[in-house]
This record gives C-alpha cells, structure tokens and sequence, in this order.
C-alpha cells in the first residue's frame, strides 16, 4: 500500500495488533500487518525471553512494544511500602468482594493471604518502565507505544535516540494537543467501543475530531482508528475519514494462537455487543470488558467507589485470580462470573481461526470496501 504509516514501521498492510500474545505478535507481522506485543505485565526478564522468541519467529518483519506509564497513578513515585499499600485498602472493599464470590458460590477462604508484592505498580512507574523499554530497545522493535497518557521523556528521547516511532492512545481531542506538543509520531485515536481502558466518546467521532486537531497545528501526526474495529470493512471506513490505518486489540483474543482463557473464550464467541460494560472494578480504570455478576455488583448503589490505580487491583487481582482458576477447572460459578477486557466488537467475534486468515480477510474486506467506495464517484 501506499501509505506513510506503513513506510515509517516498515510494514506492508497498516493493520496493527496489540496482543500480549507473543504468537499472535509474529503471526500478524509475517501476515503483513504489525504486531505489538503489550509489555505490562512483564518482567524485564520475562519481556527478553518474549521479544527473543519474537525475534526467532517473525521472519525478519517488523514489529513493536506497548507500555503503560499513567499520567496519574496512585504512589507514582513507589515510595510506599506494601504495608503502606495494604493500609490504603477500606476494609469495605474488601468486604464487598467477598460478599460478590459469596453470593455467586465462591469460597472466599484465604482470599487475602497473597502478600503485596514490594515492586507492586514497579512497571507503570519510570524506574521500572524504563527497565523494559531498555530491554526493547536492545530488539529490532519499529515502534514503542505508551497505553496511558502522554509517553515521558525518558521514553520519547530513548526512541528517538533509536529511530524509533514513538505513539500513544488518544481517547479525546484535549489528550492529542498533549501528545502533539509533546512531539508524538503516532496518535492511536480509541473511540468507547473499544475493549481495555477506553474513554466515553465514539470512534466515528474522536477520530475526525482529532484529525482536524491534527491539522489545526500544522502537525504531520499520523493517526490510527482504534475502538471495535473487528473487519476490514470497519478498517475502510476509518481511512475514509482520514486515518492513516487500524488498531485492534479484541479481535485477535478468539484466535487459535490466543492465550486468552478457554472459559473466557468461549464466552467471547457467544457474546452479543451488547454484552460489554465500561467499569473500574479491574484497574481503578475505565475498562471495557465482558459484563458478568462481577461488574455488574461494582454498578450497585451500595457498592463502594473503585480506589485509583494501582491500588484497585490489589482488590479485584486475588478474586478475579480465584475465578479464572475455578472457571478453566469447570465451576460453573466461576464462568458466570469470569470476564475480560473486550470490545463491543466481540458481537462480530463468532468463530476462532489463525491470526494470519484474521489479517487476510481484512485485506479482502477492505480492498471489497474501496471499491464500493469508488463505485459512488461518477
């Protein structure tokens, strides 16, 4: 394709995956897509023997890393202890997630006994952010990414010290003017409808919305859709507008190389796209993600106002934890109860299949959509 975004990351077909699955990761690129491996919850150990076996697989095409270093982030600098941490958790909190794995059948024993690990939160923070963007930079990534707020200093220098694209997630007009001014290659606009952390407007409108910011600053910004894109034909309509290709995530999670949890899997592919809810009963967050009795018990009157990141998920890791292990071993409460982060293009989701035929029918989606497109000019 003719296409600057594909010239400046050296891939072929601008469809880009954010998966934390590192098969996936290499499938895409050797598709002709690229691929984006989510660093979070790695180890800068951990992170080496993933980008190593992506390195082994891909064939010598290009690929990238996404991090998430929050703008706001509770104890950014990590000067609180564990205990400090445990202290900073309501006793209410902890209550109401007991009494959700209570009401739906779930032993709650020993829920709390995992202690607060002492680098919790480590890889949203600079110090350990910056441990996995070095490992990163030693691998032949094309492109680094940060999934919260505006990417810091240390992340924009060290790419540009590489010739590396740096891009970050734009969920309204007010955060690309920030990532502009700081000097962003890459604005990936998410709309609503898109699974993980996700702001309140929708695709169709914070992607034009942001392209005309774009070009209020003169800026040369590119710009990929992001948010319940699930076909080519979603992909065409977004460079209609004017973006310069896709970002998808939810897509890639019902595929044969995903790593995603057979019980969670299978409710993917029978879910309904009305069956997504924004909460911030994971991470502190808004978060899109399969509804279930455990989202559903945070949108309660009585239920207690989420904590800030990272202290909420100190509350929801060690239930959430407890579902998915009873779910994959057939409880029943547990996979009425089990969810994950999702897009509310999960309703178009219905069919597991490689990650390669995922690129390739979006490659004939969207040659099939421009010329339809082209058939309306006379």
């Amino acid at each position: 394709m003719q296409s600057k975004i594909c010239e400046m990351v050296g891939c072929e077909f601008p469809l880009f995956a954010f998966s934390h699955c590192r098969d996936v990761v290499a499938e895409v690129s050797k598709a002709g897509g690229f691929g984006v491996l989510g660093a979070v919850g790695h180890t800068p150990e951990s992170l080496e023997i993933d980008l190593n076996w992506i390195d082994e697989h891909v064939e010598g095409k290009p690929y990238g890393v996404d991090l998430i270093v929050p703008t706001s982030l509770a104890d950014k600098e990590g000067t609180l202890t564990p205990e400090d941490l445990a202290a900073r958790i309501p006793p209410e909190h902890k209550a109401h997630v007991e009494r959700i794995l209570a009401e739906n059948g779930i032993d709650t024993a020993g829920l709390w006994d995992r202690e607060i690990p002492a680098d919790v939160g480590d890889s949203m923070r600079e110090r350990g952010a910056s441990k996995q963007l070095a490992v990163a930079m030693n691998h032949p990534i094309r492109m680094v990414v940060n999934a919260l707020g505006v990417p810091p200093p240390f992340m924009i220098e060290a790419a540009r010290d590489k010739g590396i694209v740096v891009g970050a997630l734009t969920g309204a007009r007010e955060h690309a003017v920030k990532h502009i001014e700081a000097g962003v290659d890459v604005l990936i606009v998410s709309g609503t409808e898109a699974g993980g952390h996700c702001g309140e407007i929708s695709t169709l409108v914070v992607v034009p919305e942001v392209l005309d910011t774009i070009r209020e600053f003169g800026s040369d910004t590119q710009v990929l859709a992001a948010g319940g894109i699930v076909t080519g034909r979603q992909m065409a309509a977004c460079m209609a507008m004017g973006a310069a290709g896709a970002w998808t995530g939810s897509v890639w999670l019902t595929t044969a190389e995903a790593e995603t949890a057979p019980a969670v899997k299978e409710k993917m592919l029978t879910a309904t796209s009305r069956q997504t809810v924004r909460s911030r009963s994971r991470t502190g967050k808004y978060t899109r993600q399969l509804r279930s009795p455990w989202t559903d018990a945070w949108q309660q009157a009585d239920a207690p106002d989420p904590l800030p990141m990272p202290l909420q998920g100190l509350v929801s890791g060690p239930a959430l934890a407890r579902i998915d292990k009873l779910a994959e071993a057939g409880d029943p409460n547990a996979k009425r109860l089990a969810t994950y982060w999702v897009g509310q293009g999960v309703g178009m989701m219905n069919n597991v299949t490689s990650a390669r035929s995922v690129v390739y029918g979006f490659m004939d989606e969207f040659a099939e959509s421009c010329g339809r497109l082209s058939g309306f000019i006379v």
